[in-house]
C-alpha cells in the first residue's frame, strides 16, 4: 500500500514566521552590497557638506578658514530676523513655491486623467512628447521665450490683446511687479507639466482593468469612471508626491527668478536663494549666506514632517 503524501498547509499572509535580524542580513546580503556605493555617494555629497554649517555660527574670514574664524554664536540668525529684506525674500519664496505646487499638482493630475481617457495611441503619445520637451529645455531658453512673447514691441500677447480691443497700448508685463508671481508660475507650469504627469500615467496604466469593466456594467459614464476608479487609484501616489513636493516650497532655487526678473521687479522676484547668494558672493558675508541656507533646510524638513503627519492622520498614507 502506497504511503500517503504529506499534507502541506500554506502559511496565510501576515502569518509568516519572523526571521532574526542576522538571518535577514544573510538572505539579503546581495542587495545590501549593491546599495553600499549609493549610500556612500549620498553620505559623501549630501551629508558631508553639512559640516560647512559651522560657518553660520562664525564670523567667517577667508584668510583664517573655518577652524580659525571667530565664533559668533547666533549673531547671524539675529541679524537675519531683523532684516526686512529677508522677510520680503521669504514671502516671495513661499508665495511662488505654493503657486508652483498647487498648479503643478492639480495640473499634472488633470492632464494625466485626460490622457488616460484618450483612445488614439498616436494622439496620446504626441501630446505626451510635446508636454515633456519643455522639461529638458534650459531656463535660459524658457525665459527668452517668455520675454519674446510678452514683449511690448512685438510680443504675441500684446498684439493679441490689442487686436481684441482689451488694451489700447502695449503692456510691459516683465516690468510690472504685481504680475511677476503669475508670469513665473505660468513659465514653471508650462516647463514642468508634462514631466509631472509621468508617474500619474504610470499609476493609471497599472490599475486593474476589471475595475473599469465593473464600472461600465454598473452604467458609469466616462466622467464617473474617472471619479470613482481613476482618481481613487492615483490618490495614494498623489499624496506621497505632495508630501515630497512640500519640502521644495522654500527650496525653489534661483535660476528662474533670476532670469525672468529684473531690477524693476526685484521686490517680487528676490527669493531666499538669491538673497543668500547676494550676501555670500556680492557682499562677501559667507556666514550670513550659510545662515539663510540653514534656515531654509530646517524649515523644509519641518514642513515635510508636518505634512507627512497630517497625511498619515487623515488618509493613512505617509512617506515615512
Amino acid at each position: 500500500m502506497a504511503k500517503p503524501a504529506p499534507q502541506v498547509h500554506p502559511v496565510p499572509m501576515g502569518a509568516q514566521p519572523s526571521l532574526s535580524f542576522g538571518r535577514r542580513l544573510r538572505r539579503q546580503y546581495q542587495l545590501l552590497l549593491m546599495s553600499v556605493p549609493f549610500v556612500l555617494i549620498v553620505v559623501l555629497f549630501s551629508y558631508g557638506p553639512l559640516w560647512g554649517w559651522i560657518m553660520a555660527f562664525e564670523k567667517y574670514k577667508v584668510a583664517k578658514g573655518i577652524w580659525h574664524s571667530p565664533f559668533a554664536g547666533f549673531d547671524n540668525f539675529k541679524l537675519l530676523f531683523r532684516d526686512p529684506q529677508f522677510f520680503n525674500a521669504l514671502r516671495n519664496t513661499v508665495v511662488m513655491g505654493v503657486l508652483n505646487l498647487v498648479t503643478g499638482f492639480f495640473g499634472a493630475i488633470a492632464l494625466a486623467l485626460m490622457l488616460n481617457e484618450v483612445r488614439s495611441r498616436f494622439f496620446k503619445r504626441t501630446i505626451q512628447t510635446i508636454t515633456y520637451i519643455p522639461h529638458f529645455v534650459s531656463w535660459v531658453v524658457i525665459a527668452n521665450i517668455f520675454a519674446t512673447l510678452l514683449s511690448p514691441d512685438s510680443g504675441v500677447v500684446n498684439a493679441l490683446l490689442m487686436k481684441l480691443g482689451i488694451v489700447n497700448e502695449p503692456i510691459y508685463f516683465l516690468g510690472k511687479a504685481d504680475l511677476f508671481w503669475w508670469i513665473h508660475t505660468a513659465a514653471n507650469f508650462w516647463k514642468e507639466l508634462g514631466w509631472n504627469t509621468i508617474i500619474y500615467l504610470a499609476v493609471l496604466s497599472g490599475l486593474n482593468p476589471e475595475h473599469y469593466e465593473a464600472a461600465e456594467v454598473d452604467g458609469a459614464k466616462r466622467l464617473q469612471k474617472m471619479r470613482y476608479v481613476s482618481i481613487p487609484g492615483i490618490m495614494p501616489t498623489a499624496i506621497l508626491l505632495l508630501i515630497m513636493s512640500v519640502g521644495w516650497i522654500i527650496q525653489s532655487g534661483y535660476e528662474s527668478q533670476f532670469l525672468l526678473g529684473n531690477p524693476v521687479v526685484i521686490d517680487r522676484s528676490e527669493v531666499l536663494d538669491l538673497y543668500a547668494l547676494k550676501y555670500s558672493t556680492s557682499i562677501g558675508d559667507y556666514s550670513y549666506g550659510v545662515a539663510v541656507s540653514m534656515f531654509k533646510s530646517l524649515v523644509s524638513i519641518a514642513m515635510v514632517v508636518a505634512v507627512n503627519f497630517i497625511a498619515n492622520r487623515t488618509t493613512r498614507n505617509r512617506l515615512f
